[in-house]
């Protein structure tokens, strides 16, 4: 057929229903199927009929089509290993039934007029959490959006939430696997899985390697020049932390087996970042210059 538009093929209108859609596939298939056609270009016919039909009777994948495929000229993507001949995959119930009555469930073609079961697609979806889930294990939910059909069989988006799990230990990038939340399966075939992918809320104080945490940690001058304990907090919890004296900016203190749990769990830098204190008082700016007076110091020298 010329067309590529799977509304222009059945020969209804964009807003049809489903009813509207089956009677129109009804029709097409009593003319143009094979087993009774002696139309010459009747396979040719049939291929683009019966790909019509599992697009536009099926709520998820026609709501897709009019998402991004509804124009003439471009074609629904199926997933793969997905059947547009005669085996009418997916065309279960009224339209399995409305086959054997016209060609017998033994006559016709070997196979023809059955459904085959197949499973349904996994779904890919992305998942913030924080820095300090991975430390603990959390519970998150997240909402995705999905086709379904609303009234008079119109495709339209709604919403679900999961509640989901996530374990101590996870790293960014790893995969959650939700089984069976994924898109509906063909012809009384399984649904596919949701695969949510862990990524980890943007946080200034931390960055992350693997399993491996790199944290800031502001210091005085005087603790970096002087060394001894200060408190700080880590996604680990508070620790005490001992500053050799003579610190620099950049200085790292490792803490090992202090980031994200695992077999093996990563370390924990700590970067200290030595931060003046500002000369916005008469007294702050008198100690500065005693500084200047009494410690001759040039860090470019």
């Amino acid at each position: 057929m010329a067309s590529k538009d799977h509304y222009e093929t059945l020969g209804v209108a964009r807003t049809a229903t489903e009813e509207e859609i089956r009677k129109a596939y009804r029709k097409l298939a009593r003319k143009y199927h094979p087993d009774v056609s002696k139309e010459p270009d009747a396979e040719a016919r049939m291929k683009a009929i019966n790909e019509a039909n599992e697009v536009l009777s099926d709520a998820e994948k026609r709501a897709l089509y009019d998402q991004g495929g509804g124009s003439a000229g471009q074609h629904f993507r199926p997933p793969p290993g997905w059947d547009p001949g005669f085996g009418f995959p997916g065309a279960g119930g009224d339209n399995a039934d409305f086959f054997s009555s016209m060609f017998g469930r033994a006559g016709g073609r070997p196979g023809r007029g059955r459904s085959r079961p197949m499973r349904g697609e996994d779904h890919q979806a992305s998942i913030v959490v924080d820095l300090a889930d991975a430390y603990e294990g959390a519970t998150r939910s997240v909402t995705l959006s999905r086709p379904e059909s609303g009234p008079r069989g119109h495709a339209r988006m709604a919403e679900r939430t999961l509640s989901v799990r996530i374990p101590k230990g996870v790293k960014e990038g790893q995969h959650i696997r939700l089984a069976g939340q994924g898109e509906p399966g063909f012809g009384g075939g399984p649904s596919g899985d949701l695969l949510l992918e862990i990524r980890f809320r943007p946080d200034p104080r931390y960055r992350v390697d693997g399993r491996d945490v790199y944290q800031t940690v502001p210091v005085t001058p005087w603790e970096a020049a002087l060394g001894g304990a200060i408190e700080t907090a880590t996604p680990a919890g508070h620790i005490e932390l001992q500053v050799p004296s003579g610190s620099q900016t950049g200085r790292k203190l490792r803490l090992k087996k202090r980031g994200i749990p695992g077999e093996p769990p990563g370390d924990l830098y700590l970067v200290l970042e030595v931060v003046l204190p500002p000369a916005d008082t008469d007294r702050a700016r008198e100690i500065y210059e005693t500084m200047r007076q009494e410690l001759p110091f040039n860090p470019r020298a």
